[in-house]
């Protein structure tokens, strides 16, 4: 072999070759600012088109694609440098918007703003939205119920604590579907407007001082901790009092301009809260779905393993399952199944109609794409 380079290697530069100046970077930045720009006005012009050709009548049906699939996709064609992430949350802003050409929907979540229901809530709808903070998760049931909110996010389940009880009861009083949800990883942040060492009580609603206490036994022993109504309302007290801290996410800090003192004491880094989002119908199917539904059974020996055996046959596999009671004097529980499957699927439909032959009381909750975690 000889000692010469790969010409394709050795391509030299000019040893007058001048780097372009600050000045043309920048009309290069702003000509390329000008054409995205018109891209995206297209993009959402024929987002726009498409989705008033889909809802017209006798339009042949277009295949669904779930709003996370889509976002999966686009970050797969991200080849660099901006991280996929960062791209995807420019095209849920963009989604966001193109949906607000046509009809600018309304979204209730447990406010106020900068909880982790408001941040669930940006996640899946972005922010050109109309947010309804409302101070109960029973309220933003009221509100899609009655038709004066588009949708609603409430928690259902945390992979620390287990089931969001207050959830669960809204479902057996008022009928909504579900069509989404939104598995947001958990990152709690110490927040303060003082010194740490100055410290004395910590405040925060009580499943967040919960999922926390163990770095608090070890980094603060002597604070007294003090269960309020939310984060962000803990938030607000130590805006005021500098020997209050908060436990709240980090969104919280720069809104209420508190310092973060720590970040991510979270005792479990795979801490997880699942939002449901709820409103008047189920999504559509898109092939990698989830169904959810609740029923009551007989009181009586063997009526849920005869239930159970149900989706078994079926070869249907479940992926949560809770008992709940009822509140009635004759008590009772009603049982919440999530399972594998679109409600409009062949043999979820048998199963069901099988179950309905079993149960005192079988309710279809809703039909959503899975969705992976994000946060």
């Amino acid at each position: 072999m000889g000692s010469g380079s790969d010409p394709k290697k050795s391509k030299s530069v000019p040893a007058d070759a001048v780097p372009p100046s600050p000045a043309a970077l920048r009309r290069e930045c702003d000509k390329l600012d000008r054409e995205l720009i018109r891209l995206l006005n297209e993009r959402a012009k024929l987002a726009v088109a498409l989705e008033a050709l889909i809802e017209k009548p006798g339009t042949p049906a277009i295949p669904a694609e779930s709003f996370e699939t889509y976002l999966a996709q686009i970050g797969g064609q991200c080849e660099g440098p901006l991280a996929a992430e960062a791209v995807q949350a420019v095209f849920r802003e963009l989604a966001s918007g193109w949906r607000a050409l046509s009809r600018k929907p309304s979204v209730a979540f447990l406010g106020p703003a900068y909880t982790y229901s408001h941040v669930a809530m940006l996640y899946r709808f972005g922010e050109t939205v109309e947010p309804v903070p409302v101070g109960t998760i029973a309220a933003v049931f009221e509100e899609v119920n009655r038709g004066q909110s588009t949708f609603g996010v409430v928690p259902v389940e945390n992979s620390t604590d287990g089931r969001i009880a207050d959830t669960l009861d809204m479902f057996t009083r008022l009928r909504v579907r579900i069509c989404g949800e939104v598995p947001l990883r958990i990152h709690h942040s110490l927040l303060g407007n003082g010194p740490r060492a100055g410290i004395t009580e910590v405040h925060s609603k009580p499943q967040a001082l919960s999922q926390c206490r163990n770095w608090l036994a070890r980094h603060l022993p002597g604070a007294r901790l003090v269960e309020v109504a939310s984060t962000v309302a803990a938030a607000q007290t130590a805006k005021e009092r500098p020997e209050v801290a908060a436990i709240a996410g980090a969104q919280a800090a720069a809104h209420y301009g508190l310092h973060v003192l720590a970040e991510n004491i979270e005792d479990h880094a795979s801490n997880v809260t699942r939002f449901f989002v709820i409103g008047e119908e189920s999504a559509p199917r898109t092939g990698n779905d989830r169904t959810s539904i609740m029923f009551e059974i007989p009181h009586k020996p063997g009526a849920l393993a005869d239930a159970m055996n149900i989706f078994k046959r079926a070869k249907l596999n479940m992926s949560w399952i809770e008992s709940f009671p009822i509140a009635r004097p004759e008590g009772g529980y009603m049982f919440f199944v999530e399972l594998d499957g679109h409600e409009t699927d062949a043999k979820v439909g048998r199963a069901l109609k099988a179950l309905a032959k079993k149960t005192l009381r079988l309710e279809v909750l809703g039909s959503y794409p899975k969705a992976e975690p994000v946060g």
